[in-house]
């Protein structure tokens, strides 16, 4: 049964046809060492403005509570209308970042939409499909392209707790994470299975990150 949705809420399908509100929020992670680039890839232009910019663009247009950027300790960032937190401790990966990201947002939203800021074709309604599928699971984990995807996946709130014992336990990967909680794996089909999605991002190409200058200039030369 559908219960009406609150406005500025967030409609969540649990697959199972039930349908909710719930306060919704972003991540995104732009503390990396970008060693593989060779520079920061959070100032990386894209369509005239950096990369960051443009991803917390995209997530901000889908959700409906704040979107927090993670950065390194000291980092530099380019200026962007969302809230800017850093990682307590430096180079303990993209679970530290979804930590301090999930604490930041304690009580401010019910889920997250967790992204890396190397998602240059990144679509909301790729953001919008995973946020919707996440239902009353802890984590909505998309596997794609051969490989789980945690850094564009949507996360509990609530997990903050857990996510900072795992890190004090020192297990600080994302796959950690997994086993000790409650996650759904969705594979392409479940996720185009949204005819919105399917439409605007056939080849799930929201996924695709760079990596490296190579990489990166592929990505300049396929936005034509």
């Amino acid at each position: 049964m559908a219960l009406s949705l609150g406005a500025g809420r967030t409609p969540v399908d649990d697959l199972g046809g039930r349908v909710r509100a719930v306060r919704t929020a972003g991540i995104v992670l732009a503390g990396g060492r970008s060693s593989r680039m060779g520079r920061p890839k959070a100032w990386l232009d894209w369509g005239g403005r950096p990369l960051l910019a443009h991803v917390v663009g995209i997530v901000a247009g889908v959700v409906d509570g704040p979107v927090v950027v993670v950065g390194a300790p000291g980092q530099e960032l380019p200026g962007v209308p969302a809230e800017v937190v850093e990682d307590p401790v430096e180079g303990r990966g993209p679970l530290q970042g979804i930590s301090a990201g999930l604490t930041a947002l304690e009580g401010r939203a019910d889920a997250a939409f967790v992204a890396s800021v190397d998602l240059p074709f990144l679509q909301p309604a790729y953001v919008r499909r995973v946020l919707a599928m996440l239902g009353d699971h802890a984590v909505l984990l998309p596997v794609a392209h051969g490989h789980h995807q945690p850094l564009a996946a949507a996360y509990r709130t609530d997990l903050a707790p857990t996510v900072r014992a795992l890190l004090d336990e020192g297990r600080g990967r994302p796959p950690d994470l997994f086993a000790t909680v409650d996650v759904r794996r969705v594979d392409p089909a479940a996720l185009l299975a949204d005819p919105l999605l399917a439409a605007a991002d056939p080849e799930l190409s929201s996924l695709v990150n760079v990596n490296t200058p190579e990489e990166y200039a592929a990505a300049l030369e396929r936005r034509g």
